[in-house]
């Protein structure tokens, strides 16, 4: 399927949808999950902990209290304090997909999953997560948004885009 790159804060992005860089606990911590429990409110946190653990890979959809969207999809990429691997990352990636759809969300705003702090090599990440995305067929989402908050991340992910495009 089609999707866009963007860059910004996720946070403050409006769509029916929006994904969490999990660890397997779905306790809440800094980075994109930090971002996104501080716009959210307390309730974000309490509810998505109260719904883990999920196996590594694995999703599970919260409230998306105080965001722009209906829904936070918290997913797995990695163990609590741990390192992302490729099929970890594979596998959150397609099931957040998945889950959306399921959902019948129609737009989907998602970040680099396992790039951060859970170690995995930025380049090889967002590849893994762009083929996934272009290899997904939907029934619902129409717009899906692959984000960067900075500027030098989002003109690699935009690079590493054009390349799985081909």
């Amino acid at each position: 399927m089609e999707f866009e790159v963007i860059q910004g804060d996720i946070a403050a992005q409006s769509a029916d949808a929006l994904v969490n860089a999990a660890n397997t606990s779905l306790r809440m911590g800094s980075g994109v999950a930090g971002a996104l429990k501080r716009a959210a409110g307390s309730g974000l946190n309490d509810e998505a902990v109260a719904k883990g653990p999920v196996d590594l890979g694995g999703v599970a959809t919260t409230d998306a209290y105080d965001l722009d969207a209906e829904y936070v999809i918290h997913a797995a990429a990695m163990p609590p304090g741990g390192q992302s691997t490729a099929e970890s990352i594979r596998n959150a990636t397609r099931n957040a997909l998945a889950e959306a759809d399921a959902l019948n969300c129609e737009s989907l705003v998602l970040p680099a999953l396992g790039c951060g702090i859970a170690g995995f090599d930025f380049e090889d990440g967002v590849r893994i997560i762009c083929e996934e995305i272009s290899a997904f067929q939907p029934d619902s989402l129409t717009d899906v948004r692959l984000i960067a908050y900075s500027e030098d991340d989002f003109v690699e992910i935009r690079r590493v885009a054009a390349d799985v495009r081909g």
